[in-house]
């Protein structure tokens, strides 16, 4: 089958489990995705199968959308909730003013050093590979895209936040600096990606869905691929 699914998912396995799932549960050789999620963030994954997976390239190149959660006044050696988290021992918090300008400061064209616990590459290694080593390596900032950044809701130490930015974002890494920016410290503590390119959460299935589905059922969610 060659085709497109737009899969929900959920908070814990890899986008290569699903991948995994998807190419078991369909009998499919032939399975991609086109834009990874970490394993504490849901939402929007698009599935390739089929001559669809030539497509990854130019589907993972499009803006992404995400719901997120950031907590301040401490910090995590990973940037998200799956890291090592450090209070920063700060017990008063910035007012909502302040908070606002923070964000407001990485809106539009930015730059933004890659996480130390990221699959890009130094030197034929991934970072995170690295990082468990103990070996922290600095990459140089790239140039990204925040189109749209606006406050969702503050409900301290928590601020809630919706972001459309361009390939290549880090989502954790923004919340870490902006944090910075405070004083205060931030990390990721929820993330949700509602739209890739032109596929939505609306459209999306979960994996109980797809196991129950058949490739030939008028169900089964695909959009083909051209």
């Amino acid at each position: 089958m060659d085709g497109i699914i737009v899969i929900d998912k959920p908070k814990g396995p890899t986008s290569h489990d699903i991948v995994d799932i998807v190419r078991k549960t369909l009998h499919i050789k032939k399975v991609g995705h086109a834009g990874t999620l970490d394993p504490m963030a849901t939402g929007v994954l698009v599935i390739l199968t089929g001559k669809c997976t030539k497509e990854s390239s130019r589907l993972s190149s499009d803006d992404k959308e995400y719901e997120a959660e950031l907590t301040l006044g401490a910090r995590s050696d990973t940037e998200d909730a799956e890291g090592v988290i450090t209070d920063s021992g700060k017990s008063i918090y910035p007012d909502p003013v302040r908070i606002k300008e923070a964000f407001d400061a990485f809106l539009g064209p930015i730059e933004q050093i890659p996480p130390a616990y990221s699959a890009v590459k130094h030197k034929g290694k991934k970072l995170y590979e690295l990082a468990r080593k103990g070996i922290r390596v600095e990459k140089e900032p790239r140039k990204i895209m925040i189109l749209r950044l606006d406050i969702m809701e503050i409900s301290l130490p928590k601020v809630r936040f919706c972001v459309t930015c361009s390939k290549g974002t880090y989502i954790r890494k923004l919340a870490a600096d902006i944090g910075e920016r405070l004083g205060y410290g931030a990390y990721l503590s929820a993330l949700r990606r509602t739209r890739s390119g032109k596929f939505t959460i609306a459209e999306a299935i979960t994996i109980d869905k797809l196991s129950t589905l058949s490739i030939l059922n008028s169900q089964f969610s695909t959009i083909q691929c051209v």
